[in-house]
């Protein structure tokens, strides 16, 4: 291969360098082709395009950029020598390559429509010149950018064109990414089955090749399946996997902070397990000489919120570093689900409003839809904690809801669209809104239609949300007839005092329930005396008679907690 400084004698770049350029990608021979690029970083010096092949060279360098060779700033100098004279002047076969060149940069810098732009124009003048290996590259990156909008039937469309492609025409090795890139859409969009058969195919594939980065995305995906299969312990596993492979080259920081990202999300739904875990512990007046202390899960679950703060910090950096928009905007939403977790309602709500701008100002419609429900889960946790400005809260809960689906319409991300419908039912339902009986029907109207986004046998944190919705707007059937007559003054021929025997009846018995069946946070919730409680329970025959002893002490009255979301040891 020759590379000459003098274009007056030879051609700055010989056919046998972009052919073995070309045989690496085929082959993902990734080191041997990123030492042949290193060698020539200071060709920028003495670029020319109008010498014969600097436009192809061009088109595979940013192929090479995308697979880890990593020097984006040497193909946006490179592009920048193209002014409009020449441009102009250009033959198709060459102006293919450097539209092909801009529309990776612009993927990559997070500028997705900019991007799909570049490579429509592309994909028809590359169809028409019949250049097979420009129409694979430019469909899988295609179906990228579209994936990353939520427009999954699009991204399917193009990326299953670059499979074709890569069959028909090229080396199997390279059909690899987009393999795994549709396992991944399919897992998104809700068929888990196929995707783990694409991932197997391209695992296999390569596992005798250096591609560190397809490997790592292999790894991470699988992450991504066994979180949602709920084996948490081995989604991590594959996520520090996917890390590991990452950090064989340098260039792939961006990968190893997406990947940790990731695996803080698996961590937080640890947590909430193990939260459950510790609200449900039995009362310590129980034998407890075969279950391990309490105070063990509570330490434990300190260290697990500490572990995944100091993870989303170390990858805000990074990712600040990097100037990766919509990845700072995931850390600062995940560290807003942390914080809600944790009943640090202002921290969330700061958060979230973070991460919404982030998104905005790349309209990444999925995070700003996801931070819009976050926000609508913040002022929810505001309504029930009857934080000073119910109203206001109540209010602006409504606001974020209606934000959030609207913002999620714009995505065909299923499970998006089930969480930002389980909210809005959650948020007409709530203390607030559901007296009104417009509110119930909007509720129950959100609830079916969020059932039907829901993915068949998952069991996940979507469907325990759907849980509650379904059992508050169930409970509140029954509640709902009698109150609203009272609100309209309509009470019969009952004294006050019965009326207040009436409510008692209805609201202690849920309260019970909710508070798992303790006589103690009952009455300190709604600070009433236990005797009260459990003389109302055994009136209506959910307590034995018994039970009610004049001689019997109650139970230390505990603090309130929030009913969803417990504080614990002030984490």
């Amino acid at each position: 291969m020759t590379i000459s400084n003098d274009s007056r004698k030879q051609p700055l770049i010989s056919p046998e360098l972009l052919s073995t350029l070309r045989a690496d990608i085929d082959s993902r021979r990734i080191e041997h082709g990123t030492n042949l690029l290193a060698a020539m970083t200071r060709m920028s010096d003495s670029f020319e395009p109008s010498v014969s092949n600097t436009a192809a060279f061009l088109g595979i360098l940013a192929e090479w950029s995308d697979l880890g060779f990593g020097n984006l700033q040497l193909v946006k100098r490179l592009i920048a020598g193209y002014n409009v004279e020449i441009r102009s002047k250009l033959p198709v076969s060459e102006y293919i390559p450097l539209r092909m060149a801009e529309g990776m940069v612009a993927m990559t810098e997070e500028m997705l429509d900019s991007a799909i732009d570049h490579f429509s124009i592309v994909l028809k003048l590359a169809d028409e010149i019949r250049a097979w290996d420009i129409l694979a590259i430019v469909h899988y990156w295609t179906a990228r950018c579209y994936r990353k909008r939520g427009q999954y039937e699009t991204a399917l469309m193009h990326v299953r064109k670059a499979r074709q492609v890569q069959s028909t025409h090229g080396h199997v090795q390279n059909e690899a990414p987009a393999r795994i890139l549709e396992s991944l859409i399919l897992f998104e969009n809700g068929d888990s089955k196929q995707a783990l058969c694409g991932l197997r195919d391209a695992e296999v594939i390569l596992s005798h090749t250096d591609d560190y980065l397809t490997l790592g995305n292999i790894q991470s995906t699988y992450g991504h399946i066994l979180e949602r299969e709920l084996r948490f312990g081995q989604a991590i596993e594959h996520y520090l996997r996917a890390i590991e492979q990452f950090q064989k080259r340098d260039s792939m920081r961006v990968q190893v902070v997406r990947t940790i990202v990731d695996m803080s999300f698996t961590r937080i739904q640890v947590a909430r397990r193990l939260r459950h875990s510790i609200e449900a512990y039995p009362d310590p007046q129980k034998d407890e000489s075969r279950m391990p202390p309490r105070t063990a899960f509570v330490k434990e679950l300190s260290n697990l919120y500490a572990t995944i703060l100091r993870d989303l910090d170390r990858a805000g950096e990074m990712y600040g570093e990097n100037r990766n928009v919509r990845g700072i905007a995931r850390v600062h939403l995940y560290r807003g689900y942390l914080n809600l977790d944790m009943g640090k309602l202002d921290l969330a709500a700061q958060e979230a409003s973070h991460a919404y701008l982030a998104a905005e100002s790349k309209r990444d419609f999925i995070l700003m839809a996801s931070s819009r429900n976050l926000q609508c889960m913040v002022e929810n946790a505001r309504v029930e904690e009857e934080v000073e400005g119910w109203t206001d809260h109540a209010l602006a809960s409504l606001d974020y809801a209606r934000d959030a689906i609207e913002l999620a319409s714009n995505t065909q991300n299923r499970r998006l669209l089930a969480t930002v419908y389980i909210w809005s039912g959650l948020t007409h339902s709530n203390g607030f809104f559901i007296a009104s009986h417009h509110a119930h029907d909007r509720a129950r109207e959100a609830m079916d239609k969020a059932a039907e986004f829901l993915e068949p046998g998952v069991r996940d944190h979507i469907w325990e949300d759907f849980r509650v919705l379904k059992r508050r707007l169930s409970e509140n059937v029954t509640l709902e007839p009698k109150l609203i007559q009272w609100a309209q003054g309509e009470t019969g021929a009952k004294t006050f005092r019965q009326l207040k025997e009436d409510f008692a009846d209805l609201v202690i018995p849920r309260t019970w329930e909710q508070e798992k069946r303790k006589i103690s946070r009952v009455a300190a919730r709604l600070s009433i005396s236990p005797r009260k409680v459990r003389r109302v329970l055994t009136r209506l025959g959910l307590m034995k008679a018994e039970s009610l002893s004049e001689n019997a002490s109650p139970k230390p009255v505990q603090r309130r907690r929030h009913r969803r979301r417990t504080r614990v040891n002030g984490s």
